[in-house]
């Protein structure tokens, strides 16, 4: 049987932590390593089930990856080294992996089939599929009749010779950016591609840290130029910062839990990320955030956070961007807070690993939150110190979801139940940070 975290009404929350090596950094140090001309070395890596798709994808691709306590030797093998998997890819939950490698293996020279579980099948690829196709890929897949013209895992792609493209992305999204650049780089001449609003760096701010011939304008266009490149990134050890992803569930917990004051070190502080840090702050949380070092340039430091009382906010346009994978969490906060919380410009979070606006609008209402959903967002009426509650969560196999269920649990007048199978896809080790730092918290 599957196991559970039994969640009751918590005291403060006190002490020092850290939190999972950051799950999209991890993902593209173990891809760009692979890319490398020897041996990369990664410290901190993510060891969550996303992290742990990709390893296994690389390794079914020729690539030597070993890991161990959050530690990963990879023997980059270049572009060229890649060879032909014997079976289709696993990509598990994993949107990044399947994405990236989508992207990765638009430009070799032969034949792969991904598929991945049960909600990855439901996540559409036809904005990633229809850019690569022009550059030259072939890409079938899964075909759904509520949505013509869009394709869905499996899916099986055949590399070829692919030209450089300029192209206006539809949306702002890390992963699709991210796959155009690694066919990029593959292609005969150069690439410009456009954003409608910035989305997360780690892909630019990593392959620029490993010497690929890639460059951001001032007006913001990501221009990748192979012509005269070697096709080889240089071999260097990367150091992953901690996932502010993860990281903002214990913060709202530190927030919300009455008395609470918790530290959390070495977390990735990238500002392209780091809009759930600027929500709360305008809710009126107390925070102290302060920059210690750089990775990979990427920022790194220490957040602090005390218990507050919260406010409602907005949370639209670009400052919602920046936010998206943290407003499950956000949620928790905005359902503790006084007045009324505003999610706007948020239709992505229909197609991630559950459609996250439903499930919020679900599991806040059952722990007698209002909510109103709409197709882009919701309206969150805090509590204002009235506790939620309990019951049982059902996340859908959407981690974001299960770890949410559990903070709103903390402050919950009843006993909270989270299955614990979906949230080791990002944070494998949640329960016991959260036990550690005092929370009432039990897994059977």
């Amino acid at each position: 049987m599957p196991s559970s975290l039994h969640v009751r009404r918590s005291g403060p929350l006190r002490g020092s932590c850290r939190v999972p090596g950051d799950k999209s950094i991890s993902h593209r140090a173990l891809l760009f390593g692979a890319l490398c001309d020897g041996v990369v070395e990664a410290k901190g890596l993510g060891q969550g089930g996303d992290n742990l798709s990709t390893a296994a994808a690389l390794r079914a691709l020729g690539v030597d990856v070993q890991l161990e306590a959050g530690q990963a030797r990879i023997a980059g093998v270049g572009f060229a080294g890649l060879r032909e998997a014997a079976e289709a890819l696993d990509c598990g939950n994993s949107g990044t992996t399947i994405r990236l490698l989508l992207g990765l293996l638009a430009g070799r020279s032969f034949e792969t089939e991904m598929r991945g579980d049960a909600s990855l099948t439901r996540r559409p690829m036809g904005r990633v599929a229809a850019p690569l196709r022009q550059m030259g890929a072939t890409i079938e897949g899964r075909s759904d009749p509520g949505r013509p013209g869009d394709v869905y895992p499996p899916l099986r792609v055949r590399g070829g010779a692919l030209v450089g493209i300029a192209h206006q992305l539809q949306v702002a999204s890390a992963q699709l950016k991210s796959a155009l650049i690694l066919a990029a780089l593959q292609a005969r001449g150069r690439t410009v591609l456009r954003e409608p609003a910035r989305s997360r760096d780690h892909t630019e701010r990593m392959l620029g840290f490993l010497g690929a011939p890639i460059t951001t304008e001032a007006g913001g266009e990501i221009v990748v130029d192979p012509t005269g490149w070697n096709g080889r990134l240089k071999a260097t050890a990367l150091v992953i910062p901690g996932d502010l992803s993860s990281a903002t569930f214990l913060i709202v917990a530190a927030l919300v839990v009455p008395g609470s004051d918790v530290v959390i070190e070495n977390v990735g502080l990238n500002p392209t990320r780091a809009g759930a840090l600027d929500v709360l702050r305008a809710m009126g949380a107390d925070l102290t955030i302060e920059p210690v070092a750089e990775a990979m340039g990427e920022p790194v430091g220490r957040v602090r956070a005390r218990a507050s009382k919260l406010r409602g906010t907005q949370v639209a346009g670009e400052l919602a961007l920046r936010a998206i994978d943290e407003i499950p969490a956000l949620a928790v906060a905005a359902a503790s807070a006084d007045g009324q919380t505003t999610f706007a410009d948020l239709a992505e979070l229909r197609i991630k690993e559950s459609d996250r606006i439903a499930a919020l609008a679900r599991e806040l209402g059952r722990a007698g939150v209002r909510i109103e959903e709409r197709p882009d967002g919701f309206t969150v009426e805090g509590l204002a110190g009235r506790p939620p509650s309990g019951g049982a969560v059902v996340p859908e196999h959407d981690h974001r979801i299960a770890m949410a269920g559990a903070i709103l649990g903390l402050t919950g007048a009843d006993e909270t139940t989270v299955p614990t199978v979906d949230i080791g896809t990002s944070f494998p080790t949640f329960a016991e940070t959260l036990g550690a730092l005092g929370a009432s918290i039990d897994v059977d």
